[in-house]
């Protein structure tokens, strides 16, 4: 028997505007990380390594403990894991904006990540039970918009406060919705717990964490140590390890964390295409472009965050437009078709000049693209797999989505820093033991820095690498996305019944 009563159809508004205000700081987090870099870096200094943590520490964390957070809300209660969550995030809020240097910064964002994931797992889950019916999906619609709303002005706001206040502000506005969310939700949500909740996967939970730590740290290190290094590669052949221990672990763990036979499906596998897509396509481009704006082209904050509508405004109506077009158009098709507009977006963007303002319609094209399987892939991820596997498909989705966009972001940052770094190299007369570093400079928005390395170079030579760097980079986006359209085209062609031979005794949907 549950420990509480069945939920009420209507449930409590408050309960839900609490959850939606946690929701809120997420992708607030996220942009505010990447608008706010290159003032961090102006006060405080600290080297392109420690500038790009300050993004990739949050979304290492939140990705990595999603699914784990999910399980000790089902096994310890929703209310409290939500709770300890935003608890969490809003004290670490408060501890940012106080930081005196980046390093601090850096751990203190990897601490936010930790509250993230306990936030979205708990209220999530406490939602699901406060709501039912279509009371439920007027819920998670609402959760779906929030997200949109902050991808969409979460630059915009971001930097009105840093040119108003500064960047410390912006955390301390996020420790203030976090305050609000806990005034309103906890008190009056219900303690939910499922009795048959299992106990956490340790051994996976600990594994696949420091599979992922290990592989971030070898991505941004990357372009310092040197693609050929020993240390480089060491940490690269430990990522592999850890990852080999992961699969052995979960599949012959009990009850695993990741049912690995999920992966025996089709239309499951071309599921995870679509947060692969979309990560490459438009969610790498939240952080670059911000830097390209306000480092190498010499924004404003302001200005940088009224560019970005161009990118993420079309995700506050593209996805509920694709959610109307599903009833006469396949998901699959829908979801294909959206990532190669994307990609004809991001191979144009490729060709748009440094300080142009012929770089929002592109942004534009890859905004609207990437909105239709936005709107529909958290509904798939559980509509592709028996019903009795839905929970554990909902939490592999998440976790491939978040991590995947952590790992995503180390690989573009070390990318474009190794690709200026070439550019540089072209350029005769220029110190080759100086050229790594002032690639990672440039890479996160510090030409100044780059110059300081290389002062026989003048800006508009700096722009110019940058500007050949960002266009190899973008093609090659486009590239990847366009390869994942047509993944999804094929795989989510697959009948649904497929005839896949994936138990369901034992594991965890047992």
């Amino acid at each position: 028997m549950p420990d509480s009563p069945p939920p009420a159809h209507a449930g409590d508004p408050l309960v839900l505007g609490a959850v939606c205000l946690a929701a809120l700081i997420l992708p607030l987090s996220f942009s505010a990380g990447a608008v706010a870099t290159p003032a961090i870096g102006r006060e405080l200094g600290g080297s392109p390594e420690a500038l790009t943590w300050i993004t990739n520490g949050f979304m290492l964390t939140f990705g990595s403990l999603l699914m784990a957070a999910g399980t000790l809300a089902d096994r310890y209660g929703r209310r409290r894991v939500f709770t300890v969550g935003v608890a969490i995030v809003t004290g670490f809020s408060l501890a940012l904006g106080l930081a005196p240097s980046v390093w601090l910064i850096d751990l203190l964002r990897a601490g936010q990540g930790v509250g993230a994931a306990a936030a979205l797992a708990g209220g999530t889950a406490a939602l699901a039970q406060e709501f039912d019916g279509h009371g439920r999906t007027r819920a998670f619609s609402l959760l779906g918009t929030t997200f949109g709303i902050g991808l969409a002005f979460g630059p915009i706001v971001t930097g009105a406060l840093i040119v108003g206040t500064g960047w410390r502000a912006i955390f301390w506005v996020g420790a203030l919705v976090g305050s609000a969310a806990l005034v309103l939700g906890p008190p009056r949500m219900r303690e939910t717990r499922d009795p048959q909740a299992r106990s956490l996967d340790w051994p996976g939970t600990v594994s696949f964490t420091a599979m992922l730590t290990t592989l971030t740290v070898a991505v941004i290190e990357a372009p310092g140590l040197g693609w050929h290094s020993l240390a480089l590669g060491g940490l690269l052949a430990a990522a592999a390890l850890l990852l080999a221990a992961f699969a052995i672990i979960e599949t012959r763990a009990a009850r695993p964390m990741l049912d690995l036979r999920l992966f025996r499906y089709r239309r499951f596998v071309g599921v995870q295409m679509l947060p692969v897509a979309t990560c490459a396509g438009f969610v790498v481009l939240l952080v670059l472009l911000p830097l390209r704006f306000i480092g190498i082209e010499g924004r404003s904050e302001m200005e940088a965050g009224l560019l970005m509508l161009a990118l993420s405004a079309p995700m506050l109506v593209v996805p509920m437009l694709a959610a109307a077009l599903v009833r006469r158009v396949p998901p699959g098709l829908l979801s294909g078709f959206g990532l190669l507009v994307a990609a004809i977006g991001l191979v144009w963007l490729g060709f748009t000049e440094i300080g142009s303002r012929a770089v929002l319609a592109p942004m534009l094209l890859i905004g609207l693209g990437s909105g239709l399987p936005w709107g529909l892939m958290d509904g798939l991820s559980v509509a592709v797999v028996p019903q009795e596997r839905a929970g554990m498909a909902a939490g592999i989705f998440g976790t491939v989505r978040v991590a995947g966009e952590g790992v995503a972001l180390a690989l573009v940052s070390a990318a474009l820093a190794g690709l200026v770094a070439a550019e540089l190299r072209r350029i005769p007369g220029l110190p080759d033991a100086s050229l790594a570093q002032a690639g990672q400079r440039l890479a996160v928005g510090n030409p100044d820095g780059a110059r300081a390395l290389l002062p026989g170079l003048d800006a508009a030579t700096l722009s110019q690498a940058y500007q050949a760097a960002f266009t190899t980079l973008s093609w090659t986006l486009a590239a990847v996305t366009a390869a994942c359209a047509v993944a999804v085209l094929g795989l989510l062609a697959a009948p649904r019944d497929e005839s896949a031979d994936i138990g369901v005794t034992g594991g965890a949907g047992s």
